[in-house]
């Protein structure tokens, strides 16, 4: 008998065994109610048709901000707003306003995730009865269900740590409420399983350069291994690979019906090479590069004298550092051909929320601001941090020296004579990244009038980048007097309707870099760097297509070669023989590089969790200062004070909190009345 979606779910409900007692494993209400569900695999075109109507249920993995799907930037120490609403629901997971009976609608995916599974399982159960699908194709067709799968785990790992792991079995409708009751995976059987899945769509899945430019937006096999090169490094790291952040976070959450560990508490250094190998595989691919832009020979971008010049990757060499790093985000390159975007998508998201770094009077929502000490880990052009800078290029940490005369060019790039010495001589991805007091702001396609195109702003009080231009928007202004502009094309504007401005341009949509080339190569110089001794581990060669074993050790040489690519394409010096000699020291290194490199792209709240930095620092006043908008940058209103570092006085930031408990979301309250036997995360009620 064929029944509608619809009919099912009616009949199902009839016999009183609805998926209401376990609702993540919901019969396939998303599919068309209009299509027969027993058809689904009568020909290739519907079972095709099924595969690419899944990943809806995928949340946008731009929304990194506002509606965010997990914790994202605004619960890292990246970004802070004066916003506490249920748009950001990362500012109310640090304000303890969060718990495991409110998990907002954007985070918890928990239900589509395990709707996604469902359906996967049920494609791998059936796709073989596809008729005029030849053997290729079938192969195919399960290597992206696999993927399918393994992302959505994924995703719940990301949240909620160690998962339900429901394997290849499309879950029965009629059976009792005891059959669905589950334990949860530990967090290694979860990464392990996840890495299998991507292995399994490695195994098949096309390489970037095999698929139709039109299928830009599907996995490869590219993006299959490097998820798996960032789940092993993750899991390498100090809270998942038994490091004082393990023992902190995790050293009474054992499992209920055997006491093992979900999270493992005894330090394993083998893990290390695991994520080196990972990694090397990408490279080893020998398709991705870093993207650059050529040098303009008429207006060639400085280069400190100790930056080697030869022709990139081995120097600085024939490329612009500003432009090859810019336009990655802010609309200018083409997202489809980017050889150092492993797996992209375009994100109105990211489009959208270019608007919160804007002014109020220029536009925009004005809230979106990055603490000095994110401003602070940016290097100056030599390579030297502002903690050691040179007499040749020095940092002056008094804001009211300025540069002086007409300022100067960096290639594309105008750096007024009014800017404050603090933001000269800095390396080009600042630039690139913040908007800084008296920073120039083009906004291009608003010449039709001269109020709202190329302006600096100061975000001080009386400018109207500031307090006084946000009016009667009394939360819609920056609080630290540094915003992010990273993916700001020069172009753009909000200024649409303003005086004479009947229309603005925005490029949008914004390519968002899900997995990029750059991540690949500081996580398998991360992973060298912390490799003791030599280990012999499996990695997939070449071809992706079948596992080699290689002895994997410490090699300096290896991760100079690879570190120093990323800091060639910004311009500056390598490592220097000091710093790689240290694994400590060279840790550090890493882990601000990985803090300017990635900036504002998602990285930092679950970098800082895994480092086992979270606890002591993102709660701390002293990450989280910045200029006195409170105050004029003159006295002529009797209220200088702009030129001031002072802790950021806002709720937000005196309210924030930092417990072991947050480094992981809370299960919902309502999926473990679901589902009894299933652990909550530890610090959180059931």
């Amino acid at each position: 008998m064929k029944v509608t979606s619809k009919i099912l779910i009616a009949i199902v409900g009839i016999f009183g065994v609805m998926l209401s007692s376990c609702s993540f494993l919901d019969v396939d209400t998303y599919f068309e109610d209009t299509f027969r569900e027993d058809s689904i695999f009568h020909s290739m075109k519907n079972a095709d048709g099924y595969l690419w109507n899944t990943p809806k249920d995928f949340p946008d993995p731009g929304a990194i901000w506002g509606g965010s799907w997990n914790l994202g930037q605004m619960a890292s120490d990246e970004i802070t707003t004066r916003w506490r609403t249920s748009e950001f629901p990362g500012v109310l997971f640090t304000v303890g306003e969060i718990n495991e009976r409110n998990v907002p609608s954007s985070m918890n995916i928990w239900y589509r995730m395990y709707r996604v599974i469902r359906r996967c399982n049920y494609m791998l159960a059936n796709v073989d009865k596809v008729g005029d699908m030849s053997t290729r194709e079938k192969q195919l067709y399960k290597g992206y269900v696999h993927f399918l799968r393994g992302y959505a785990y994924y995703h719940l790992l990301m949240n909620w740590g160690p998962c339900l792991i429901v394997g290849d079995e499309v879950m029965p409708n009629s059976e009792s409420a005891e059959y669905y009751d589950r334990e949860r995976s530990t967090y290694d059987e979860s990464v392990d399983y996840i890495c299998n899945e991507f292995m399994e769509a490695a195994l098949v899945l096309p390489t970037a350069s095999q698929q139709s430019i039109s299928l830009y937006e599907r996995p490869t096999k590219g993006a299959a291994l490097a998820l798996i090169a960032r789940l092993r490094l993750y899991q390498a790291s100090p809270l998942f690979n038994g490091g004082d952040a393990a023992r902190r976070c995790f050293g009474s959450w054992t499992r209920s019906s055997d006491g093992v560990y979900y999270v493992n508490q005894e330090y394993d250094p083998r893990r290390w090479a695991v994520a080196a190998a990972a990694a090397k595989s990408v490279i080893d691919m020998g398709y991705y590069l870093l993207h650059t832009v050529d040098v303009d020979p008429q207006h060639p971008y400085p280069l400190a004298p100790n930056v080697p010049t030869a022709t990139f990757p081995n120097g600085a060499g024939g490329i612009d550092p500003l432009r090859s790093y810019h336009e990655m985000f802010n609309g200018e390159g083409i997202m489809q051909t980017n050889k150092e975007f492993i797996w992209a998508m375009p994100s109105n998201n990211v489009h959208n929320y270019t608007r919160h770094s804007f002014p109020v009077y220029f536009g925009g929502w004005g809230g979106m601001a990055v603490p000095q000490r994110v401003v602070d880990s940016y290097l100056m052009a030599d390579g030297r941090t502002i903690h050691d800078a040179s007499d040749e290029y020095p940092y002056d940490p008094d804001l009211t020296h300025t540069i002086g005369g007409s300022g100067k060019t960096l290639g594309s790039y105008i750096l007024m004579g009014s800017v404050p010495k603090m933001y000269d001589n800095r390396e080009s991805r600042f630039y690139a990244s913040i908007g800084f007091p008296g920073s120039f702001w083009q906004m291009n396609s608003a010449s039709q009038d001269a109020n709202y195109n190329k302006k600096q702003f100061w975000f001080s009080y009386e400018d109207v980048s500031g307090i006084t231009g946000a009016g009667s928007n009394i939360n819609d202004y920056n609080v630290s007097g540094y915003t992010p502009v990273k993916y700001i094309h020069p172009d753009d504007s909000w200024a649409n309707g303003k005086g004479s401005v009947n229309a603005a341009f925005q490029t949008g949509p914004k390519p968002f870099p899900i997995i990029r080339y750059a991540e690949v190569l500081l996580e398998y110089v991360e992973a060298l760097n912390n490799v003791e001794g030599s280990e012999t581990v499996e990695l997939f060669n070449a071809l992706g297509n079948e596992t080699v074993e290689v002895t994997i050790t410490r090699d300096v040489t290896e991760m100079a070669r690879y570190f120093n690519m990323i800091r060639y394409r910004a311009g500056l010096p390598g490592a220097t023989e000091v710093q790689l000699a240290s694994r400590a020291e060279f840790q550090q290194v890493l882990m601000n590089e990985r803090q300017v490199e990635l900036f504002n792209e998602g990285y930092r709240v679950f970098d800082t969790r895994r480092w086992g930095t979270y606890l002591d620092d993102d709660a701390s006043t002293n990450n989280w200062r910045g200029l006195n908008v409170e105050r004029d940058r003159t006295n002529s209103n009797n209220n200088e004070g702009f030129f001031e570092i002072v802790t950021i006085n806002t709720q937000n930031i005196r309210d924030r909190i930092a417990l072991p408990r947050m480094v992981l979301l809370p299960l919902p309250h309502d999926e473990l009345l679901k589902v009894p036997a299933m652990d909550q995360n530890p610090g959180w009620d059931r």
